[in-house]
């Protein structure tokens, strides 16, 4: 477990800040507040080549192997306000015998941080005090994007805010920032040996607000994967100095439990520009996931401290873990669980479990991924 790092837009959820330094490794102390080892960080540089096949690192770096696992959204709306108030280090409780022996969690915080500022005019808007920061990272969560539909919900002033408090924390977010470089800058991180890059963006933003909560060279805002080019350059980039390369998106249909066109044309790019883990959340719903050729994509991790209403598919929720060693991934398992009635995950057991992981499995079946890697 890691437990501090660097930080880091959607049609619908958003946000991240790195250190800005380049060149050689920072190593930053855990803040007050924030538990958990020392972490070296160090921000990619904005393009390079993919590392050579001829590099004895290309495929397995290290040879140690990494567990990393990922979940889906995250919010600390309605009752998970009073919870994060009364027993912040208790929320994850029901999925820590799967987080906790990761090597890295990485989650999507579906919320502007701070108090007040421009309320935007949409259906939903969430917010959470700084807080929420140090509740996820002391209960094991290393990375937080917070690229999504929901990390501009107050605007401009909100951001301002979001960002002071990541800075002050040294908060490991990511995909949110001051300029376009800050929102696309990667986590990085040195776990047994292996370079591990995490970058994230979204897919998601309300027509409206497309053009006030992308991230430009002179404007705040999230990574937009929008951005097409933008991000597939970040991603080779990324991979010309990681053994493994991680995309987390906002992506998909409000939902649907089948990847969209958009989700279908852009794994393949991003597998091919280099990244080995695709990920990500916003359908509100669980997809299926699997290999594309060697690199694992899960289309849709659900809800996973979110109000769902403790029934119903919403509730649906689960952690994916998997083992990667460089640019190998094995093991992968997808941990199913539900969302109670206080909106917090918990894992499923007994034949729930085997019955909610049945299901999982058959929703591969509209994705075109596979269950071993390779294939074409």
């Amino acid at each position: 477990m890691v437990s501090v790092g660097c930080s880091g837009l959607t049609d619908n959820d958003a946000s991240s800040v790195a250190p800005t330094t380049t060149g050689s490794p920072t190593t930053l102390a855990p803040p007050e507040g924030l538990s958990g080892s020392t972490v070296t960080t160090a921000a990619a540089p904005a393009s390079g080549p993919p590392t050579s096949n001829t590099d004895a690192r290309a495929q397995t770096g290290s040879g140690n192997a990494v567990t990393i696992a990922v979940a889906g959204d995250i919010h600390f709306e309605s009752g998970l306000a009073t919870l994060l108030g009364n027993s912040p280090t208790t929320m994850l409780d029901g999925v820590a015998s799967v987080i906790e022996p990761a090597d890295l969690t990485i989650v999507n915080l579906e919320t502007s941080i701070g108090s007040g500022g421009d309320k935007q005019g949409k259906a939903f808007t969430f917010q959470a005090p700084p807080a929420a920061l140090t509740a996820l990272v002391d209960q094991g969560v290393d990375v937080m994007s917070m690229a999504n539909n929901h990390g501009l919900d107050f605007g401009q002033p909100g951001l301002r805010q979001s960002l002071d408090a990541i800075a002050t924390l040294k908060a490991p977010v990511i995909g949110i920032g001051a300029n376009q470089d800050d929102a696309f800058r990667p986590f990085t991180t040195t776990i047994n040996g292996q370079r591990i890059a995490v970058i994230a963006a979204t897919s998601v933003l309300d027509g409206s607000l497309i053009s006030s909560w992308t991230a430009t060279d002179t404007q705040g805002g999230l990574a937009s994967a929008k951005l097409e080019d933008r991000l597939l350059r970040e991603v080779r980039a990324a991979r010309s100095n990681a053994d493994t390369v991680i995309v987390f998106l906002h992506w998909g249909t409000e939902k649907m439990t089948c990847p969209n066109v958009s989700q279908l044309d852009l794994a393949p790019k991003l597998a091919e520009a280099g990244a080995d883990l695709i990920v990500g959340s916003h359908a509100h719903r669980v997809l299926g996931g699997g290999y594309l050729k060697n690199a694992y994509v899960h289309y849709g991790l659900g809800n996973f401290q979110f109000y769902a209403g403790g029934s119903g598919d919403g509730a649906e929720t689960g952690v994916l873990t998997i083992e990667a060693t460089g640019r190998r991934l094995d093991n992968p398992v997808w941990h199913p669980g539900r969302i109670n009635g206080s909106d917090l995950p918990v894992l499923s057991t007994g034949p729930g479990a085997a019955s909610a992981s049945a299901r999982w499995e058959a929703k591969r079946g509209c994705t075109s991924l596979t269950t071993t890697p390779g294939g074409t």
